[in-house]
């Protein structure tokens, strides 16, 4: 059942990510979540993330603009180390609260709270019109690649706010796109790092003992043939329902995650 769901999930969002303004790790860092810890899950889909934006770039980098690639990217780097180191922090702490339901014991994580919130907020994002109309300036860029940087580095949502900044940047559609993947590169590779040198050098034996390997190439292989898909199907560009349908879905998910109830 779990290769099912990180397939099913990583081949349509991966698809997705073409022409729509949320990332692969949007829905895939919750389906992870639902069999690993948070911390764990921010990891594994960091490193299917990783993989399919390399692949994406053999497929769109010749098209990216280098320099709103260096000037996003640079800024987005350093918050990327912020992040991940906090995540590593969060996910050392004790819980802060438990309560029992349905016969069961749940704790409250300063790890869980932490990502559950941000994924709320990145639900509102795509549920409230106004917060999309938000336009920023070329000037922004590099603010955008502090914020973007920090919150990929801290739960991998960093996909809506790389949209929000870049998509006013005046690139044309498949340079946006290769623009895009260029600038998610390095802050994976960034953020992974860092986890390498803190929790996960802690949590290597799960990586064979839980499986977690099989679900991390069976996600790598879904997510390029869902990226094949999605290059393919490049013309068709936006997706409303489906936005909701993935506001709605980060919010449940974001509460379920902060009440510890995965």
């Amino acid at each position: 059942m779990e290769i099912v769901i990180i397939s099913l999930v990583s081949l349509f969002v991966a698809g997705l990510t073409f022409f729509s303004g949320f990332g692969l790790g949007t829905l895939l860092m919750p389906a992870f979540a639902l069999f690993f810890p948070v911390e764990i899950a921010v990891a594994a889909t960091a490193i299917v993330h990783l993989a399919n934006n390399i692949y994406k770039g053999f497929l769109m980098g010749k098209y990216a603009n280098l320099k709103v690639v260096m000037s996003f990217t640079l800024p987005a780097a350093l918050t990327a180390i912020i992040g991940a180191y906090l995540l590593g922090y969060f996910s050392e702490l004790e819980s802060i609260a438990q309560f029992e339901l349905w016969g069961n014991l749940f704790e409250i994580s300063p790890v869980k709270l932490a990502i559950g919130i941000l994924m709320i907020i990145f639900a509102l994002v795509e549920l409230i019109p106004f917060l999309k109309k938000i336009n920023f300036s070329n000037k922004m860029i590099p603010i955008g690649g502090l914020l973007s940087g920090f919150f990929g580095g801290i739960s991998g949502h960093q996909g809506a706010l790389r949209t929000a900044f870049l998509v006013h940047a005046g690139l044309e559609k498949k340079s946006f796109i290769g623009t895009m993947v260029l600038s998610a590169i390095v802050i994976d590779v960034v953020r992974l790092t860092v986890y390498g040198l803190t929790f996960l050098k802690f949590n290597s034996q799960m990586f064979q003992t839980d499986g977690l390997s099989t679900l991390l190439i069976a996600g790598i292989i879904s997510a390029f043939v869902g990226s094949s898909i999605g290059k393919y199907l490049l013309e068709k560009v936006t997706f409303n329902t489906i936005h909701i349908i993935v506001g709605i879905m980060l919010m449940l998910l974001g509460f379920s995650i902060a009440l510890g109830l995965i």
